[in-house]
């Protein structure tokens, strides 16, 4: 499609914490087709607040497809139907003119909805608090790097740190099961000398944490590597469900 503007109309799913949610209309004309998804939420909040109306609220940080806040299911996918990016990469050049596009957000028992398409996800902040990291003292830079990891050790850690917690795992799981997530964070640990000395107590404590907060189970449907914006694999969870059946021993 020519890069000229374009006219749409929105879906959007708006609710006030656990009050019954409804979808209200929105018509949008002359829509950049150069500007991003959340531009153009932009442009639609401008909108509602220049005829004195309630905005549409959504999250937004970074806006470069790193801080993973952009936590939006568009037209029924998490981030959108683009494969490996944030909804803040998503443009409008991949709609065309007179689109209906239905936006709502993450939906899992425990992401709450604050407001509209805003969900508490601190869930995962607490699941990394419970062993998502390493107390050990690495030293400086220099002494950081004089610690020999093999290339493929390193590569494979580095993927997987890749994860920029953004949830949307949770959001297309039918379980609303983090293991994507989590597995991430221990394949990343598990692979690095410094993550080993609390390997076993940290794999422990971060599924305990997962299941007090009410997540469910993997479901090997393999909806969150479908989904994820950074093109984690699968692969990660085999490595949980192993290292969490050596800690046991």
């Amino acid at each position: 499609m020519s890069d000229v503007n374009i006219n749409i109309s929105l879906k959007v799913n708006r609710q006030m914490g656990n009050e019954q949610n409804v979808f209200e209309n929105y018509n949008l004309e002359d829509i950049p087709q150069e500007a991003s998804f959340l531009e153009m939420l932009d442009i639609l909040n401008d909108k509602l607040i220049s005829e004195e109306k309630d905005p549409v609220a959504f999250d937004s940080d970074c806006r470069e497809g790193i801080c993973g806040a952009c936590s939006l299911v568009i037209d029924g996918v998490p981030h959108g139907k683009e494969f490996g990016i944030t909804a803040c990469q998503l443009h409008m050049r991949k709609f065309n003119n007179n689109d209906v596009i239905t936006i709502e957000p993450w939906r899992a028992t425990a992401f709450p909805v604050i407001k509209d398409l805003t969900v508490d996800r601190s869930a995962l902040d607490r699941i990394m608090q419970a062993g998502g990291y390493v107390s050990v003292k690495t030293g400086t830079t220099i002494d950081a790097n004089s610690i020999l990891i093999s290339k493929k050790l390193a590569d494979e850690a580095f993927d997987a740190a890749a994860c920029i917690g953004c949830g949307a795992c949770v959001a297309a799981c039918k379980n609303s099961s983090p293991m994507l997530f989590v597995g991430a964070k221990i394949k990343h640990l598990s692979n690095l000398p410094q993550g080993h000395p609390e390997r076993k107590t940290r794999v422990k404590n971060m599924i305990m944490q997962m299941s007090v907060e009410g997540f469910g189970g993997c479901t090997n449907t393999l909806e969150c590597e479908a989904v994820c914006p950074k093109e984690i694999s699968t692969s990660v969870i085999s490595c949980l469900n192993r290292e969490f059946i050596l800690s046991r021993f």
